[in-house]
This record gives structure tokens, C-alpha cells and sequence, in this order.
């Protein structure tokens, strides 16, 4: 079980982060600070749910050095790989293959409706840039990046929706 405590407080962060990476495209190491302290608390107020066993730490290892290879490709920024590896230290273990499942459905919805939505917007340009074979200028129609932690504040206010009565709330 997850406190409601810990759910909310993640909650609140996540707006905040959101909020402020919408507006900068900056995701501060602050948050990533706090996370980790956050994290060691739990350990002692939950010790029955927050562990120091490798199984724990997995996923945030996982988005640790997949987001760093994504940095280096250009496709996520350097912020979110390193804030969602601290966020994944304030998910129980037992939540973190779901949370997971809701932040990839909620990836692919959102990536999927901004690249229509792009698609669309810029239909006219893409048609003359294929007849010109600008194969540069249609990637940079499609190569920009959007800014990551709304998504993942989407994606755990989703999680929290359908798992209310896990939650306790």
C-alpha cells in the first residue's frame, strides 16, 4: 500500500515541477536533492515499504542510463532523466511496474497527439518539403521536444484515478 501522504506529496511536487518545466524546459537538480532526502525518510517512517534492496532501486537505475542515452541522442533532456529516477525512489516497489505502464500509455498519447497535431499544423510545408526532398526541413518540423514532467504528473494523476482504493482514499 501506498500512503496517502507520500501519494499527495508526490502530487503536490509534480504540479510544481510540471508547472515550472512548461515554463523553463528546466527541471531543477533540486528536486532531485529532495527526492533522495524524502526517500531516506521514508526508510525509516515505512521501513516495511521503502527498501534498500537492489529490486527497489531498478527502475530508477533503468531511467537513470536509458535517460542519459536519450540525452546524448537528443530526445529527452538531461533533467527529466534524472528527476523521473528520483521520483521512481518515491514509489513503493510493489507500484513502480505500474506507475511505469501509465507513464508509457500516457507518453504514447500525448507523443501521438502533439505529432498529428504538428502534422497537421504543418501539412502545406511537409507536402513541398517531400516534393523537394528536404529531408532536414521535415525533421526540423518533427524534432522538437516537449517538455516531459506534465506528462508524468498526467500519468500519476491517472495511476492515483484508477488505483484510488489501493491508495486508501
Amino acid at each position: 500500500m501506498m500512503p496517502l501522504l507520500v501519494f499527495v506529496f508526490i502530487s503536490i511536487q509534480l504540479l510544481f515541477v510540471a508547472y515550472i518545466d512548461f515554463k523553463t524546459t528546466k527541471i531543477s537538480n533540486m528536486w532531485v536533492v529532495i527526492n533522495f532526502l524524502f526517500f531516506v525518510l521514508l526508510t525509516f517512517v515505512y521501513p516495511q515499504i521503502y527498501i534498500w534492496k537492489f529490486s527497489a532501486f531498478l527502475f530508477s537505475l533503468a531511467f537513470l542510463f536509458v535517460g542519459f542515452a536519450l540525452f546524448l541522442m537528443n530526445i529527452m533532456g538531461g533533467g527529466d532523466s534524472k528527476y523521473l529516477a528520483s521520483f521512481y525512489l518515491l514509489v513503493p516497489h510493489s507500484f513502480q511496474e505500474t506507475v511505469f505502464l501509465y507513464l508509457l500509455y500516457t507518453t504514447v498519447i500525448v507523443g501521438s497527439s502533439l505529432l498529428l497535431f504538428n502534422a497537421i499544423k504543418n501539412f502545406d510545408n511537409i507536402v513541398v518539403l517531400i516534393r523537394i526532398g528536404d529531408v532536414r526541413g521535415i525533421k526540423k518540423i518533427f524534432g522538437k521536444k516537449f517538455t516531459y514532467a506534465p506528462v508524468i504528473f498526467i500519468a500519476w494523476m491517472w495511476f492515483g484515478w484508477q488505483n484510488r482504493l489501493v491508495l486508501g482514499y
